[in-house]
Order: structure tokens, then sequence, then C-alpha cells
């Protein structure tokens, strides 16, 4: 579905990622994870459409990827992206107004009643039905974040991108919202990549965990090389995998930039 070929990012004589090759299958979720400042976040970024890869490209089952932000990608932050103004409803209902009605924004009459029932659908997905009129600040951060995943998913997008988006939370909701995502991926099928600092969500939510770090350093010119993917480890549960997977995590925990091949 996504295939990633030489691609760079540099910002003038900054190299941030170097020689990304990278092919993911649909239905896939991979964990990006890696030292702060390693490029995650900016791979992101390219995937969204938000910046524009240096050199290479980044084809959509074989397309070039549009240059910005469309209905195909959904994205998430761990600051929650929702518009205080708005009660829960009328914050997912947005995502069906702008797409459907493109010159006011608006939807009127029995098309609006039926997007307002779509909405109210999606937050009772997430675990939001009894907070419909709501405003975000009168609910708490678990159930924000929720429903930044609901705006997210009511455009029905392809591949879902998080950026840190449990950084925030507390352990107990932390769980809760793992067990919410990895549902709504087993329903939805959707292609699934997610930043995150900790190792532990990343190796129980992924299916593969991408590992991003600097294999070459120039002490004189700490711009000169950018981060590559080290580690590619599917997650199949299996004997041998979990061996790959604590090596891995060892290896990341004291910064090691040896590369690991697996099938």
């Amino acid at each position: 579905m996504i295939e990633v070929r030489n691609v760079w990012k540099e910002y003038g004589d900054q190299v941030v990622l170097e020689r990304l090759n990278l092919s993911v299958k649909e239905g896939e979720f991979c964990s990006m994870v890696g030292a702060s400042g390693c490029g995650k976040s900016t791979f992101l970024r390219l995937l969204l459409g938000q910046e524009r890869a240096t050199r290479g490209e980044i084809l959509l089952d074989g397309d070039p990827l549009p240059d910005e932000p469309d209905r195909h990608r959904g994205v998430v932050f761990q600051r929650y992206s929702v518009f205080d103004h708005l009660s829960a409803l009328d914050n997912v209902l947005l995502a069906l107004e702008f797409p459907r009605a493109r010159y006011t924004g608006r939807l009127f009459g029995a098309r609006r009643r039926a997007a307002r029932d779509e909405a109210a659908a999606m937050l009772e997905r997430v675990g939001l039905a009894a907070a419909l009129h709501k405003y975000p600040q009168q609910l708490s951060g678990g159930m924000q974040q929720r429903l930044a995943i609901a705006q997210a998913l009511m455009m029905k997008p392809r591949v879902l991108l998080l950026d840190e988006p449990f950084g925030a939370l507390d352990p107990g909701i932390r769980k809760d919202m793992h067990e919410l995502l990895r549902d709504l991926w087993r329903e939805s099928k959707l292609t699934i990549f997610m930043v995150t600092h900790d190792l532990k969500e990343g190796f129980t939510l992924g299916s593969r965990v991408l590992v991003f770090d600097k294999v070459r350093v120039d002490p004189q010119a700490p711009g000169a090389y950018g981060a590559r993917i080290t580690y590619d480890i599917p997650l199949d549960h299996s004997r041998a995998c979990a061996s790959a997977v604590h090596l891995a995590q060892a290896a990341v925990q004291r910064g090691s930039s040896v590369e690991l091949v697996s099938d």
C-alpha cells in the first residue's frame, strides 16, 4: 500500500532523515520508536503531507503521495486537536460537514440530521455516547483524546497517523486507550503509524516496530547525517520474534546503532 523509496529530509545543511526504504501493507500497525530528535515525527509529517521529502518518493497504491493532507489520512496529536467552543457532537460533525458542503461548511435539513446520526454513532463507538453535548473543557484528558480519535475516524481514512497520542495521559487511562485503539484497528482494518517514546507501548500495540536511529555521527558536523530505520521487526508473538523484540529493546535503551535484519 505504501512504498517509501530512498527518502531523505534535510533542512539546509541539517540532515534529519536519510536513506529511508520501507514497504507497508494495508492493515499493518507500525509503531515508530527511537531517541528524541531522531526524525520519527518528521517522517509522520511526510506521510501526512505537511512536509515534502528533499529526495526520494513516497507512494500510495503506486502513485505519489499527495503533497497536502487529504481525507485518506487521519491524524491525532498528543495535544488534543479539538475545538473548545463546540460540543463533542459538533466537533465530530465538522468532519462530515466540510467535505460534504464545501462552500458553506454547513449541512441543512435531512442531510444534517443524517450526519448528526453518523457523528453520534461514532462517539458511541469510542465510548462517548453520554458526552454528546459536553464541551471539551468538561471532558477528562482521556475523553478528549477519544474525541480527537473520533474526529479522525469520521473521515474514514485509509491511514491513521498518531503522534504520541497517549503521552500526556495517566497510566490507567492510557491502558484504556490502548484497548480502544486496538479494538478500532481490528474492526476497521486501518493502516496505522504511531510515534511513541514508550517502548512497551510500541511493542504491545504494533504489528510491526520501526526503530529510528542515527548510525553515523560526526562530532565535527553533527547535522551531516540523519536517522535511518535500523530495526524493522514484525511482531507475530512467536518465540523467535520475542527474542528479536528483547534484543531490540535492549539496543534502543543503550543507544545501540547495530542493524538487525529480519526475514
